[in-house]
């Protein structure tokens, strides 16, 4: 029996009970109408300006969902993990041959050459600029490897512990535009 790859529940938010008698009370002729005695001075210019506010202003309508997060698929997280990690790798081999460049252009590296000569007793010490790349794409795609599997392992931890706590709840507002 297949699992489904995402389990989401929605629970929507119902108005709370002064939110509704706030509204019955805007209503004309509504419950919690305002009594003729309060109409005088500074309330009733300040409910008079309410009423001139255009209905365009008032804001907007929102709708609160509360999604809960049960399992995430393995084979997704495997796919997603390696694209991003490789995704890295590349960046991070691209940025260290570049720095090689500068570094040889500007001298560095012979400098660095000469001073592992000397300190060996050696008088012609050369890195080898192709066999340190090698070494360190081969040292990240191990490093690629052992990041994927520790990702996998975490999700399937994720799922074990979804089961038996819940997994977890993000609430999601979905606002309209007013007007």
């Amino acid at each position: 029996m297949a699992r489904p790859k995402a389990v989401l529940e929605t629970e929507t938010k119902l108005p709370t009970r002064a939110e509704r008698e706030r509204e019955r009370a805007r209503r004309p002729g509504g419950k919690g109408r305002t009594p003729s005695w309060l109409n005088t001075g500074w309330l009733a210019r300040r409910r008079q300006q309410q009423k001139l506010v255009p209905v365009a202003a008032r804001r907007p309508m929102e709708r609160r969902y509360r999604q809960t997060i049960r399992s995430v698929d393995l084979w997704t997280v495997l796919k997603i993990s390696v694209c991003f990690y490789l995704c890295g790798l590349i960046v991070t081999m691209a940025a260290g041959v570049v720095l090689w460049w500068i570094a040889s252009g500007l001298g560095v590296v012979h400098n660095v050459e000469r001073f592992v000569g000397s300190m060996l007793g050696s008088d012609n010490f050369q890195f080898l600029s192709w066999k340190i790349l090698r070494g360190a794409m081969l040292i990240g795609l191990v490093v690629v490897c052992l990041q994927v599997v520790c990702t996998v392992l975490a999700a399937a931890f994720y799922n074990l512990f979804a089961e038996l706590l819940g997994g977890i709840e993000v609430t999601v507002v979905e606002e309209e535009p007013a007007g």
